[in-house]
Order: C-alpha cells, then sequence, then structure tokens
C-alpha cells in the first residue's frame, strides 16, 4: 500500500499561540492578509465563564477534493498518490475557480496571480524535515505521517481516540485528511 498523508491535531492541546500561521507563513513566503494555516478562535460564554476555542486549519488535502473538479485546466490542481492536492504554477492560470470551489477557505490567489494553498511543506516532506507548522507547535498538538502505516504516530493517535475524532465539514463529502482529536466538544464548532 503506497504512503498516505495526514494530519492530526490535538485539540486538547492547542494553546492558540499562533506559532504554527508564523512558521508557515515565513517558511512560505504567504502575502500579508492570506494564510496556508491559520488558527480560528472563538469565545464561548459570558463574563466572567468565559472559554477560549482554538482550531488549527489548513488545506485538508481532501480525497474527493472540489478544486480539482472546479479548476478548468487539466493538471493545474491535482491529486497525488500520496494524497497530497497541489497546484501546478506552471499551469495556473489564476482563474480563482479552485479558491471558491474549496469549502474550507484553504485557498488564495498569489502576488504572482497564481492559485497557493498548504502542500504540507512538501519541499521539507522531501528532506525527510517535518512541515514549519509541526515543528513551530509548542503545545505538540500537530502531527503528520503515513495513515496507511499502522504503526505510524498518526494511525495510533486516531485509533487510539477514535470517538474523539472528527474532520471538518463532513457534510461536503470531500473525504478531508486533516483528523482533529477532540477536547470536550461532541463536534468541531466552525468559528
Amino acid at each position: 500500500m503506497s504512503k498516505k498523508y495526514v494530519f492530526v491535531i490535538d485539540l486538547r492541546k492547542c494553546v492558540g499561540c499562533y506559532a504554527c500561521q508564523v512558521a508557515c507563513k515565513q517558511e512560505n513566503d504567504v502575502p500579508i492578509g492570506n494564510f496556508r494555516s491559520t488558527v480560528k478562535l472563538r469565545q464561548d460564554g459570558r463574563y466572567p465563564d468565559v472559554t477560549w476555542r482554538f482550531l488549527p486549519v489548513l488545506c485538508n488535502q481532501c480525497d474527493n477534493p472540489p478544486c480539482v473538479k472546479a479548476c478548468p485546466v487539466p493538471g493545474a490542481t491535482f491529486k497525488r498518490k500520496d494524497g497530497l492536492v497541489l497546484i501546478d504554477k506552471e499551469k495556473c492560470i489564476g482563474c480563482d475557480y479552485c479558491v471558491t470551489a474549496c469549502p474550507y477557505d484553504a485557498r488564495y490567489v498569489w502576488k504572482d496571480k497564481k492559485a497557493d494553498k498548504c502542500d504540507f511543506c512538501l519541499h521539507l516532506l522531501k528532506q525527510n524535515k517535518l512541515p514549519a507548522c509541526v515543528r513551530a507547535c509548542m503545545g505538540k498538538a500537530r502531527y503528520i505521517g503515513d495513515i496507511n502505516d499502522p504503526q505510524s504516530k498518526v494511525s495510533k493517535l486516531i485509533a487510539e481516540n477514535k470517538d474523539r475524532i472528527k474532520v471538518r465539514k463532513p457534510e461536503f463529502n470531500t473525504k478531508p485528511s486533516d483528523y482533529y482529536i477532540l477536547d470536550d466538544r461532541k463536534k468541531i464548532e466552525e468559528v
């Protein structure tokens, strides 16, 4: 079985420090106002009983990616066998169709007038290094690995937390590759 990259984000450990977001912007030269990886914030409750909820988000590298279907240029947005959904900058015409098609708001048109998004720091994965957001996470809430390897950390986390594992927006049937280990919430609440 071939390798399939997935992310597991443990919401019990996310402290909302935004180090992942800063590291991603720096590593990938993401322009101001855009994000490949960000942390959504929600305040629950009323003063003085207030709780903050943090939801780190990035491209879901969907198994059924609407961005690929929306792209009018064959091969400009494509899915690899290892699960990554990528953009061929040589073919991309910057039409914005993929940006509009993504239900996770994970894409944008870059300063070079080409679409851009998280690629799990593919340039670092090729060097056997962790993505910038994983390295920077002070709460150790982010994990990347091969879901097809039962001995990988991501596979073990999913198996150990099967009652707490959720994906964002399952109703879109995109089959996302980002898994969340919930804290005390029953579902992932969008912010």
